[in-house]
């Protein structure tokens, strides 16, 4: 494997954060602006959401039909076009139709990286890749908010979605330009519907799949309940800027990097299985005092860094994990299953969005409560996941 191409790979991953996570200063901004309620903004968060968990359904199905590349190519031009009515759109249901369509496009950055990683590799090498893509990736949480408060203090929140649109345009050429396709004519699937539909059944019938892919949307849950509420908290009830907001978020976003670097020798010391037992603990632990400091008050804002970034420290060694264990299985239909893995998980963090949307009420407790659901969750499934895995 050439050595840039990991980064590639991140690179096309990070479409997805990036746009998570550039636009969530803003959305104080957008409520204002369309003249609509508290927490309204998080409606385009859930429409991200779920574009992203039905793309996803076909996105596989294409990879092993069509091959990585072609696919890939189309997602992203998709994607770039959504972008751009984003920012044109008139009002906050238009902004959240273009969201829920340009999450459709970006769906194919995320399966058909991991369905790449599994075409070249299993076991720990394939773990160590699937890291590498998730420190590529981390990067983004660090640097998007911070571009997306500097874009909407010059510029406006329309801007932000202008540079989402160039990053897709990009990310079309390179893989024009330099993606190789990893799955060879001879081991592409040329199946009817029904045959696709059994193919999907098959890998949703399997208990090591499952067990591991629902692990990994539970953690998924925690994590973007965390990512919808921080507007909320951060600016609205600690009162702090935009531009503040990003350096927080992105410091705090650093956790996640620095556990996927960990990953890799964690898992070549301990094996994943014992990495994600530990690591459903640490988001436990991490969600509990979220709790206490949104009940006590205690430390403020600085009381709230410290359980937050090891939330995501600890995601960020659930995720590879658990993606690697839901894919072993399945290296015939690894973009199946590889979609089906998104699918499930951005429909369940779908669900911790909306949850902190339906709940909020000014304060950090309810974010805090739909965090600590979450990695209950998680703690079972690990469970469960040990009894077949």
């Amino acid at each position: 494997m050439p050595s840039w191409l990991p980064l590639l790979l991140g690179f096309l991953t990070a479409i997805n954060p990036i746009s998570t996570d550039m636009y969530l200063p803003a959305f104080p901004t957008l409520e204002a602006e369309f003249h609509t309620g508290a927490g309204s903004a998080q409606v385009t968060l859930a429409t991200w959401f779920i574009g992203l968990a039905l793309g996803q359904v076909t996105q596989g199905s294409l990879a092993d039909r069509f091959g990585r590349r072609g696919p890939l190519m189309v997602g992203t031009l998709v994607y770039t076009a959504a972008s751009i009515g984003c920012a044109l759109a008139p009002d906050m249901g238009w902004l959240a139709v273009f969201r829920g369509l340009a999450a459709f496009g970006a769906s194919a950055s995320a399966v058909i990286p991991r369905a790449i990683v599994r075409d070249m590799a299993t076991g720990l090498e394939a773990a160590r890749l699937m890291s590498r893509l998730i420190l590529v990736m981390g990067a983004a949480p660090i640097l998007a908010p911070s571009l997306g408060g500097l874009l909407l203090g010059v510029a406006g929140w329309r801007s932000i979605f202008w540079v989402m649109a160039f990053y897709g345009a990009l990310s079309c050429f390179l893989v024009w330009r330099l993606l190789p396709d990893t799955l060879p004519v001879e081991r592409r699937l040329r199946l009817g519907f029904f045959a696709l539909f059994r193919g999907y059944w098959r890998v949703l019938s399997e208990p090591v799949f499952v067990t591991h892919a629902l692990l990994g949307s539970a953690v998924m849950f925690c994590v973007f309940a965390y990512i919808s509420g921080a507007p909320a908290i951060y600016i609205e009830h600690f009162g702090i800027t935009p531009r503040q907001f990003a350096v927080i978020f992105g410091a705090s976003a650093a956790g996640f990097i620095g556990g996927a670097q960990l990953n890799p020798m964690l898992a070549a010391r301990f094996r994943p299985g014992r990495v994600l037992t530990a690591a459903s603990l640490g988001v436990l632990a991490a969600s509990v005092l979220l709790v206490v400091c949104a009940v006590t008050g205690w430390g403020g804002i600085w009381g709230v860094f410290p359980p937050v970034v090891l939330l995501l420290s600890s995601s960020s060694l659930v995720l590879p994990n658990s993606a690697v264990g839901a894919l072993a299985r399945h290296g015939q239909r690894a973009g199946t299953a590889s979609a089906l893995l998104g699918t499930i998980q951005f429909a369940v963090a779908a669900l911790g969005s909306m949850a902190v949307g339906i709940f909020a009420n000014g304060t950090p407790l309810p974010v805090t409560l739909v965090i600590l659901f979450g990695a209950f969750m998680a703690l079972g499934l690990n469970q469960l996941r040990r009894r077949y895995g």
